[in-house]
């Protein structure tokens, strides 16, 4: 809740008067029974119209001026609470864009979806009517129990009486709801999980025909929802009808007294009426006190969510100062590298060792699981290594800056992400002031520039939300190129040729190799054709390196790499035929 409660240092004069708004409102609600009560006693009583006109030209105006105290307390609650929410939401943004991998696959991003929606709207909810009521609602409340025994002491006593009932009520159900709220949240997170699940892999899931397992297990997520949403409503629907009970019990206990007061002339028949019309006030204030605690339950509930993911530290620490390279050193230097997954039971790659020189193309390859993302994913260290170390020009990457570090490394994931936009747009991610002649340089090397000149507008042309309008290749081609355009010391294509015929990725290899500035290349590949020429061809088998060598070298000396060269071949014969 801390977390939330600093945002507030550039809204306090705006957090300040809009509950004081709200009071003054209120302030001018709290004269109007007695009014009311002048009115009866004094003018229907002696059937004195110009005063009952007079009074009723007052309770007009109390009534214009209680409204504008009310628009403008809601204004500034407004303000503040979107305010809050904008910079609460930016800056949660913020932090998880600077946890590291491993953090962000333990929280998840379904989980990290809620809390920038929906947590964050539940908190600004929370904010608004906080200011708006949290303050008013108690004032009228106790200001309407002291304004009943400035009427008669002795029928005001029902008030004490009625209170300190409706706060063990009120305060009782908000104590027991707190902790369901939540149980409400993880549930609302598991089917977000789901549906985003079912619409990322809705391809997937028609084509082995799931869709009936899949609404079941949808079902059954959104039945879990339901049946604590009902629990935690439930307990909370107590609340209107118990105050309601309590409250019309005490009015009926003021209008018995005090008809017997005013048969012996103790009290007048509008004291009366003031009395009835405070304890209505309390009733109707308690109601929305007790629903504004919903809403806080749920917004502090929301608050302490967001309030761990940011209690949630990178497990990476960059260091400040940029470093020099090592003359002399390697490009890049495995040494006993290894990386285990947080809570994973086995380490996914272990004991690399590996040299790679400046301008050297390295091909990775092995079986699926083998660990080949893992291997190049240490590399711009978005994870670091459980074991051992990685060294680039001769540094540890642990001690290089993360701009130093990420400016060196172009890297092509193996799932094609374009953003909406120009493909120029696209192209400018990796360098921002990257000029025409370079964008169409990175286009020709990635074999990108012939769809992209037949497309309308080229480098103009739009591309929607994630770049449906093209086809894998394509947007394979394009995102080869993006990393091409700022020119790294040190490319990785991470199976981002997949969707590539052999001739356009031959064709590929061969211009990064001829128009790159030695460039050092990693390529991961399923294909054996596509890394066959490499300088050195790394074979993985269950996280450790089974050969290092040349195309000709580990055909003679490498079981692993024999079996995979064998049944592609095979499979290349079986396609020809």
């Amino acid at each position: 809740m801390k977390q939330v409660l600093k945002y507030f240092k550039n809204y306090k004069v705006k957090a300040i008067l809009a509950p004081l708004f709200k009071m003054l409102e209120a302030s001018f609600e709290l004269l109007v029974p007695l009014v009311m009560a002048a009115i009866i006693d004094n003018g229907i009583k002696n059937g004195d119209k110009p005063y009952i006109i007079k009074m009723g030209i007052i309770m007009v105006l109390l009534g214009l001026i209680g409204l504008a105290c009310s628009i403008t307390a809601q204004y500034f609650s407004a303000k503040t609470a979107m305010g809050v929410g904008k910079e609460l939401r930016y800056d949660l943004f913020k932090h998880i864009e600077s946890l590291s991998y491993t953090e962000i696959d333990e929280m998840g991003s379904s989980t990290l979806i809620t809390r920038m929606t929906s947590d964050v709207n539940q908190v600004q909810t929370g904010i608004n009517m906080f200011l708006r009521l949290f303050m008013r609602s108690p004032f009228i409340v106790f200001g309407a129990t002291i304004m009943a025994f400035t009427v008669d002491v002795e029928s005001a006593k029902v008030f004490f009486i009625t209170l300190p009932v409706l706060i063990v009520i009120v305060f009782g159900i908000m104590l027991i709801s707190i902790p369901l709220y939540k149980k409400v949240q993880g549930r609302l997170d598991k089917v977000l999980l789901q549906t985003r699940e079912n619409l990322a892999g809705a391809r997937v899931i028609r084509a082995f025909g799931q869709e009936e397992n899949e609404k079941e297990d949808f079902a059954e997520a959104t039945t879990e929802l339901t049946k604590w949403q009902l629990v935690v409503g439930g307990i909370s629907t107590f609340l209107n009808p118990l105050t309601y009970a309590v409250v019309n019990l005490s009015i009926a206990v003021l209008i018995w007294k005090g008809a017997g007061q005013v048969d012996d002339g103790i009290l007048l028949q509008g004291d009366v009426y003031a009395l009835v019309n405070y304890m209505s006030q309390i009733l109707v204030e308690l109601v929305k006190l007790a629903n504004l605690i919903i809403i806080e339950t749920k917004a502090v509930a929301c608050a302490n969510r967001l309030a761990s993911v940011f209690d949630k530290k990178s497990s990476q620490v960059y260091k400040e100062e940029k470093v020099a390279p090592v003359s002399g050193a390697p490009k890049l230097q495995f040494v006993g590298a290894g990386l285990c997954y947080k809570d994973a039971k086995e380490a996914s790659i272990e004991g690399i060792n590996l040299t790679v020189n400046r301008g050297d193309t390295i091909g990775i390859i092995g079986g699926t699981g083998s660990g080949k993302s893992s291997f190049i994913n240490l590399i711009p260290r978005f994870y670091d290594c459980t074991e051992g170390s990685l060294l680039i020009d001769g540094v540890d990457v642990k001690d290089y800056p993360k701009e130093q570090l990420r400016d060196k490394i172009g890297i092509v994931p193996q799932k094609a992400v374009l953003f909406s936009g120009t493909i120029e747009d696209n192209m400018r991610w990796g360098k921002a002031d990257a000029t025409e002649e370079e964008i169409d340089m990175a286009l020709d090397i990635a074999q990108a520039k012939e769809f992209v000149e037949g497309k309308e507008g080229g480098i103009k042309f739009r591309l929607n939300q994630g770049a449906k309008n093209l086809s894998v290749g394509q947007k394979q081609r394009l995102t080869i190129a993006r990393a091409l355009v700022k020119k790294p010391e040190i490319l990785i294509l991470d199976d981002s040729s997949s969707a590539l015929d052999y001739a356009t990725d031959a064709k590929l290899r061969m211009a990064i190799k001829e128009k790159t500035d030695n460039m050092t290349v990693f390529i991961v590949s399923q294909r054996s054709s596509s890394i066959m020429h490499a300088d050195q061809i790394v074979v993985l088998e269950d996280g450790k390196i089974e050969g290092i060598g040349t195309h000709d070298e580990l055909l003679k000396s490498c079981e692993v790499y024999q079996e995979i060269c064998s049944s592609q071949n095979k499979e290349e014969v079986t396609d020809n035929e």
